[in-house]
């Protein structure tokens, strides 16, 4: 069982693995200036660069959205992994074994290999089957996709391929490309019989199925022939890469959009999903031949940040009875969201690839605009297995349709759900409202009903205030603190950018994180020494002390500290500091430009010495105090020699 992974393994590949080689994978990176590179934000909407990578500390930083961190944060948010899951693939990329806490073991290496291994074989048959559907031989499959208003464009954008007919197309290709029989039998892509094996998959279009990463781990497959006698879609069976009930198609294409949107919208298959993108809803995923249900919500849950304060997940089913008894299994996973849920039905019972076929896109954007709440589709649902024109129907219909009501978390909400079922039945509200509160009471009686108060919803989370408050003190602009808030939390604002001081000291503090070694020696001494007007710079400063002189030889590890160290809500100020572009294009301009804005904060430095000791001799009666006057004097021409000193070495 894995364990937590040991705070040197951490710090050792954060070390160790190359942030801008990472983030390339992602984004197109540019040079920017000396050891600076910048690219067009993964994480907001941007037509000019301002996503900044920093390799020498390790750090990106967005000047456009605010977005910051280290290589383990960035395959965090990009590929909406934990903390635990971005550390482990990264070590898994440069080859490093961790070691945890408490005896835990994390992933074998043998067992990784294996993985990797399995991974590689579906690459190859992903593509294999893509290049396939432009052969002579797919035809018959080119005219299904066309038939429904997908071109070739289309079928690119999603993977789209074809499995040729025959017994073992795909098997001599993998075999060709170095895999055994035993490897090939664990990817799920091949049956077994007296003979050996065969390609599962034949004379069938074939849809990539990826995990969120974007890497293939299993595929979906529709039938084309009058004579397969298999079913309509197959899929790849469970693997161990392959869980079913773990999967969403379409996840590698719509995490982005539902992240941004805060909406997730499910339909029921590979076209469907197809069809909403193409029509303006990247939101849209599908289930792999299962209900959605536990697993699927983890999934969502970590892209909508399902933390009570917002988003949608939007349900899409047939308007016949399987609909309708799927939309009723996703109201029993209601009470694991905080997002609302929505269900979305065409009149005329048409799927979206059905209604962008016949009526175009706009007919798609309608149905999902149309959405009505899951708990309303719940109780109507309910309500039509019942004859309302009788008595007994009616009383029927109020029992099994009150406990509906009941689930509903909004307090708010509910009321006015409990009025719509008394005109829905024709009963009067008080007769509905008692039901609907016994059939509370029942519920808080049952062993989920602490779970389901309001406000502790199973896995709902808490806020993150400290986080939010970082981020609104970054989007007002890190800079002066204004004074202490309540709660004893300060609060932060940007600095005049025409204040020279303030701009000096932000300059100051840009060359210690960035080129921390130019502080060894007895400028450490000086540096920490300094003292810094800017409140918020101050607090860097502070950080910094705090930090130590142990680690100005390695900048990653220095600049993680320092962000140990500062403030919460100056985080991101202490990012921005790490990665913006030093004005220098040679690495002798950079070292010329980081001596001489250190000698301009030592000279500041002296300055204020030099002015508040000028007070002191101004206010001192030379005859009274004959040597507290030459002493002062003393100071001041020592002082004035170390600043022409600096100026001169500068």
């Amino acid at each position: 069982m894995a364990g937590l992974i040991k705070r040197e393994d951490i710090d050792e590949v954060r070390q160790r693995t190359d942030i801008k080689e990472v983030v390339d994978g992602y984004v197109t990176l540019k040079g920017a200036g000396l050891g600076t590179y910048k690219g067009l934000c993964p994480f907001h909407d941007e037509r000019s660069p301002s996503f900044t990578v920093r390799p020498q500390v390790g750090r990106y930083h967005c000047f456009g959205c605010g977005e910051d961190g280290d290589v383990i944060a960035f395959v965090q948010k990009q590929d909406h992994t934990s903390f635990h899951e971005a550390v482990e693939k990264l070590a898994a990329r440069i080859g490093y074994e961790l070691r945890y806490e408490d005896g835990g073991t994390g992933p074998n290496r043998e067992e990784v290999g294996k993985r990797q291994r399995l991974l590689d074989a579906h690459k190859i048959a992903d593509e294999f089957f893509r290049a396939q559907l432009l052969t002579p031989g797919a035809a018959e499959g080119r005219n299904f996709l066309y038939n429904r208003g997908f071109d070739r464009t289309a079928s690119e954008q999603f993977g789209v391929g074809y499995a040729p007919q025959g017994w073992d197309a795909l098997l001599k290709h993998m075999r060709g490309r170095g895999f055994t029989d035993a490897e090939l039998k664990l990817t799920g892509m091949f049956s077994e019989g007296n003979r050996g094996i065969y390609d599962r998959f034949r004379g069938r279009l074939i849809w990539p199925i990826r995990d969120i990463a974007g890497d293939t781990i299993g595929f979906g497959a529709r039938k084309l022939y009058e004579d397969d006698q298999g079913p309509k879609y197959l899929n790849t069976p469970e693997t161990t890469l392959y869980k079913k009930s773990q999967v969403l198609y379409g996840i590698d294409l719509a995490k982005k959009h539902v992240a941004k949107d805060r909406q997730l919208v499910v339909v029921e298959g590979y076209t469907d999903v197809m069809a909403c993108h193409l029509a303006g809803i990247p939101t849209a995923v599908a289930t792999c031949g299962t209900a959605f249900g536990a697993e699927h919500i983890k999934i969502a849950r970590r892209l909508l940040s399902d933390d009570g304060t917002g988003g949608e997940v939007i349900f899409t089913f047939d308007g016949d009875a399987a609909g309708q008894k799927a939309a009723l299994r996703a109201f029993e996973e209601d009470q694991r969201f905080v997002a609302q849920n929505y269900v979305a039905v065409d009149p005329t019972g048409a799927d979206p690839c059905d209604l962008r076929q016949t009526k175009g896109d706009a007919a798609v954007r309608d149905l999902i605009n149309s959405r009505r709440p899951l708990f309303e589709f719940a109780i109507k649902a309910t309500l039509k297995r019942h004859n309302l024109d009788t008595v007994e129907g009616r009383v029927a219909a109020l029992r099994e349709s009150a406990p509906v009501v009941a689930q509903i978390r909004d307090a708010a909400i509910r009321p006015a759900y409990a009025r719509e079922l008394a005109g829905w039945l024709g009963m009067s509200v008080e007769e509905v409202s008692q039901a609907v509160a016994v059939a509370m009471k029942r519920a808080a009686a049952g062993p989920q009903a602490a779970g389901t108060q309001a406000g502790t919803q199973p896995g709902a989370q808490a806020p993150a205030g400290a986080h939010g408050l970082a981020r609104s003190a970054q989007a007002g602009g890190p800079g002066v603190a204004a004074g202490p808030a309540s709660g004893a939390v300060p609060s932060y604002h940007r600095p005049d950018p025409r204040d020279p001081v303030a701009s000096m000291e932000r300059q100051a503090l840009e060359v210690a994180l960035q080129e921390p070694a130019l502080l060894g020696g007895g400028i450490w001494e000086r540096f920490s020494a300094a003292r810094f007007v800017t409140p918020a710079f101050q607090a860097v400063h502070d950080a910094m002390r705090a930090s130590g002189p142990g680690l100005i030889g390695d900048p990653v590890r220095w600049v993680e500290q320092v962000m140990n160290e500062v403030p919460e809500p100056l985080r991101p100020l202490v990012s921005e500091l790490a990665v913006v572009p030093l004005p220098a294009s040679t690495a002798e301009a950079v070292q010329k430009y980081c001596r001489d804005i250190l000698s301009r904060l030592f000279e500041l430095q002296i300055t204020r010495v030099k002015a508040d000791k000028m007070g002191q001799l101004q206010r001192l009666d030379p005859a009274a105090n004959p040597e507290d006057y030459q002493r002062l004097n003393r100071e001041l021409m020592m002082l004035e020699m170390e600043r022409r000193a600096l100026r001169s070495d500068a």
